[in-house]
């Protein structure tokens, strides 16, 4: 859902945890992630740490909770594809929404000490991973409901759908390690092309 049409008391909700969100993230660029407590990300917000509790259930969720929201409009982004659409092309243009949270004006700074902090701690990695799990889970979903409205269901033990999802996960993947691998001198949306076109042909 886009933020223009949540309600009011959602969006100031949203607002306050990317507020905290960027401060913590900051701290934990300067200071390292293990080393920094709710208690210093709340002073840095002007907030108790009960406070920021009510919009983060735990540190490790400043770092990965936002991808439950990115879900919510990738997935919608991958309902609205045209039907007739490539499905590689589909999933490829649903990952645009994570673009601007790295290539937007000012990110760039921010996400990349960010990425590696999440690649080097092993908590973080396992929760980052366990959400794309469920997005796929989604997506795979998303793909079938789509065949079947188009009246070219996959059968239900037809592994296409989840292979193609896991696929295109995987190089969503490997589009992180390679940005950053290359010191995140190009953009995000680049690196994701060039990871996808390696496979996505034979899938088209």
């Amino acid at each position: 859902m886009k933020e223009s049409q949540l309600g009011l008391r959602e969006r100031t909700r949203r607002t306050i945890q990317r507020e905290i969100a960027e401060a913590a993230q900051r701290l934990f660029v300067e200071r390292g992630y293990e080393a920094t407590t709710i208690d210093d990300v709340a002073a840095a917000v002007g907030m108790s740490p009960r406070s920021v509790f009510r919009y983060f259930a735990t540190k490790e969720d400043i770092v990965v909770g936002k991808l439950g929201l990115v879900a919510e409009e990738m997935l919608q982004a991958l309902r609205e594809r045209p039907a007739d659409e490539p499905v590689w092309e589909s999933l490829r243009r649903s990952f645009d929404l994570f673009v601007p949270h790295v290539d937007a004006p000012g990110r760039r700074e921010l996400a990349a000490p960010m990425q590696r902090i999440l690649f080097t701690t092993p908590a973080l990695l396992a929760s980052y991973l366990a959400k794309l799990h469920l997005m796929g889970d989604a997506a795979e979903t998303v793909l079938r409901d789509r065949a079947r409205a188009a009246g070219a269901p996959y059968p239900a033990d037809d592994p296409a759908p989840r292979a193609l999802v896991a696929g295109a996960f995987g190089c969503l993947l490997a589009a992180q390690q390679a940005w950053l691998a290359g010191g995140a001198e190009r953009t995000f949306a680049a690196a994701i092309d060039q990871a996808m076109a390696v496979v996505g042909p034979a899938r088209r």
